[in-house]
């Protein structure tokens, strides 16, 4: 495994952070794929999309028709890895689009921005940690529920380029969750941070810290750490694999 307390970036000079407001997801994904070619071809910096969407759903390659919304609800098929999950107001999107330096290790990239989003958590007091074999960020179950997912991440590495990335629940309505089953995992739920905390999170107050925390994640500035891996009685029935990688 690559070390964490060294850069996972193929660059040296600053990753260029747009802050997008809310934008339409096909928009964005068409505009992450020319930033994709543009990193892929030298003619464009390591660039990362803030961004929230309107409501909509997107399928990943491992989603199977019994996660699916059963209402006719649109779903949108993409190339990332993993399941199905929702996109909406109130919920926090990252779209890292970044040439990954050899060798190659996807899977610690995960971590990193697992990493990332942990100590985002960390800093408004809401304890989280990692699921083993499972991705994103997680709240360990508790008297105000079962285990719960907090964070997702679903990306693609093409030609050695990430793309797709990250979303936090800051204040999105949950009920959006019911009609699918989330990332294809049914022994457990979603959260928020406002929900985890009881008051108003928004998706302003918290972008500041995620840019942060994820720029420090990918220089090594804010190393993986092995601790935060959430105690349980057995492994989780579905992995949730969360990458796609094409050369």
């Amino acid at each position: 495994m690559s070390s964490s307390t060294t850069s996972c970036r193929a660059a040296t000079e600053p990753v260029d952070v747009r802050e997008i407001g809310t934008i339409d997801y096909t928009e964005a994904w068409e505009l992450q794929r020319r930033h994709v070619t543009a990193r892929a071809d030298g003619e464009g910096p390591d660039t990362m999309l803030l961004l929230e969407h309107p409501s909509v759903y997107t399928a990943g390659k491992r989603t199977e028709a019994e996660d699916r919304p059963t209402d006719g609800t649109p779903v949108i098929d993409v190339d990332r890895g993993g399941k199905i999950t929702w996109h909406g107001p109130g919920q926090l999107v990252g779209y890292p689009i970044i040439k990954l330096a050899d060798p190659i290790d996807v899977v610690h990239y995960v971590r990193r921005l697992e990493e990332a989003l942990i100590t985002v958590c960390d800093q408004l007091g809401v304890h989280t940690g990692r699921v083993e074999g499972r991705s994103g960020v997680w709240i360990p179950a508790d008297d105000r529920g079962v285990e719960r997912k907090i964070a997702a991440i679903g990306i693609r590495v093409q030609r050695g380029v990430t793309m797709h990335g990250f979303e936090l629940n800051c204040n999105p309505d949950l009920g959006a969750f019911d009609k699918i089953v989330p990332c294809g995992i049914r022994d457990a739920g979603v959260t928020s941070l406002s929900y985890e905390l009881d008051r108003e999170v928004t998706v302003a107050s918290v972008l500041p810290m995620a840019r942060e925390a994820v720029l420090a994640a990918m220089e090594g500035d804010l190393p993986v750490s092995d601790e935060r891996w959430l105690p349980r009685p057995e492994a989780p029935a579905a992995p949730g694999v969360t990458f796609a990688l094409q050369n």
